[in-house]
């Protein structure tokens, strides 16, 4: 039961957090009754990541977690309520009452009850879209629940991707892109002549199915190539096959295995990249401008009516904003002020900022609530959608903030190409040299 009200409060922030959460190949997540199955996923968002698992699986799910987070009896306790199993990594010491041991047998009667146990087999948790070195341990849980019951468990390995774009920032948005599964009796006979053997080559072929679900660069540097030059060419002004999330995710796919494609055939091309690069970054930046405008035809008249239209909607919805900010502004700068405090390591943000999120808005609504409802609502209906507006004004009053940023890049955009269209058009003319040059 507490399971149950724990992954709706998560699902709750999760679904606030982030503007998109998409599936892909969702049929493969659900399970068989009975069908033991082990799911492996990429770590790069630390909580976040099993929040996010949990949330996508219908099934009650455990987790296998480092045993440093079960350094009291009350998180030991609390833990657990989360379906949490204790493991003591090598290099992080030993914690009292954590028995590794223990902790496999509690693997393997939960796979034979015919459950499901998500594992991150990389260990640690880094911000960074590449595939680290997978442990074996997840291979061997495997492979020793399928030998005890004799290859009778019909055991399945089912690996996810986590694709974030930018997994720290509020009302980004996530690809969970799941893969094909492995059946773990294909190795059972190898493990019982040489285990160590047969969990290495297990453990490839999870290696293999992370890659294919996930956008997994090959260096720190191509990743970070990938990235600028998704920035500066991605434009939702261009209609591509896909679109939302998934679009973007394609696109950085596309970008880094042209990246790749290059550095081994045509190595010096990333050079010309790369200076071609600095220069958009460097004329943007100058010019305070959004480099997807570049991409629009611009008809000066047809701007100006937009522009006349997007003034009169600001100043319409102000009032909205007002409200919005008035009953949201305290946990959103409280939230603010504790995450940095709380943590200097980009991969806890989002996931501290959910379950902050998921303590004080629910805090600060019900004071206002308790303060306002009787001068504002009488019947329990009219106090239930008085009470909705608190959560919903929020969100309008960030939609708000992005649609008055978006008008605001709109301006600085006419005003350039009025005033400055020599520098535009000499942009426009580098990002073209640049798309050839990778693409041609």
């Amino acid at each position: 039961m507490l399971y149950r009200f724990l992954k709706l409060l998560v699902g709750i922030g999760i679904r606030f957090y982030y503007k998109e959460v998409k599936v892909l190949n969702e049929h493969e997540l659900n399970q068989v009754q009975n069908e033991p199955l082990i799911i492996v996923a990429n770590h790069p968002n630390t909580l976040m990541d099993a929040m996010l698992v949990g949330f996508v699986c219908k099934q009650q799910i455990y987790f296998m977690a480092k045993g440093t987070l079960f350094n009291s009896k009350f998180k030991m306790w609390i833990l657990r309520k989360f379906n949490m199993i204790p493991i003591n990594r090598q290099g992080d010491g030993k914690v009292k009452g954590v028995s590794n041991q223990d902790s496999f047998e509690a693997c393997y009667k939960i796979l034979e009850e015919g459950k499901t146990l998500v594992v991150f087999p990389e260990g640690t948790s880094f911000l960074e879209r590449q595939l680290r070195e997978l442990k074996s341990g997840t291979a061997r849980i495997a492979l020793e629940a399928e030998a005890r019951n004799k290859g009778g468990l019909h055991l399945k390995v089912l690996p996810i991707g986590l694709n974030y774009l930018q997994a720290e920032k509020f009302r980004s948005s996530v690809l969970v892109n799941v893969g094909l599964k492995i059946e773990v009796s294909t190795y059972l006979e190898e493990y019982q002549i040489n285990s160590g053997k047969a969990a290495k080559k297990l453990t490839e072929k999870f290696r293999m199915g992370l890659e294919r679900v996930l956008v997994h660069s090959e260096s720190k540097e191509h990743e970070t190539i990938t990235d600028e030059i998704a920035e500066i060419l991605s434009s939702k002004y261009i209609r591509t096959k896909e679109s939302g999330v998934e679009g973007e995710v394609q696109f950085l796919k596309k970008i880094r295995d042209r990246i790749e494609e290059l550095e081994l055939t045509q190595p010096w091309k990333l050079d010309e990249i790369k200076i071609t690069i600095e220069k958009i970054k460097t004329e943007l930046s100058a010019l305070n401008l959004r480099p997807d405008f570049l991409d629009r035809r611009f008809r000066f008249q047809m701007f100006f009516r937009q522009l006349i239209f997007s003034i009169g909607l600001i100043l319409i919805g102000f009032p909205v904003f007002i409200v919005g900010l008035v009953i949201n502004v305290i946990p959103y700068k409280i939230t603010d002020f504790i995450v940095p405090k709380l943590t200097k390591d980009i991969e806890y943000v989002a996931p501290l900022s959910v379950l902050l999120g998921l303590l004080l808005y629910p805090l600060d609504y019900g004071i206002i609530y308790y303060l306002t409802a009787d001068y504002f609502a009488n019947s329990v209906f009219e106090k239930l959608l008085y009470f909705s507006v608190f959560p919903i004004s929020g969100l309008m009053a960030y939609s708000y903030m992005r649609y008055y940023i978006h008008i605001k890049s709109k301006w600085i955009y006419v005003f350039q190409m009025v005033s400055n269209r020599k520098k535009m058009l000499e942009i426009q003319e580098y990002r073209l040299i640049l798309r050839k040059i990778i693409w041609e």
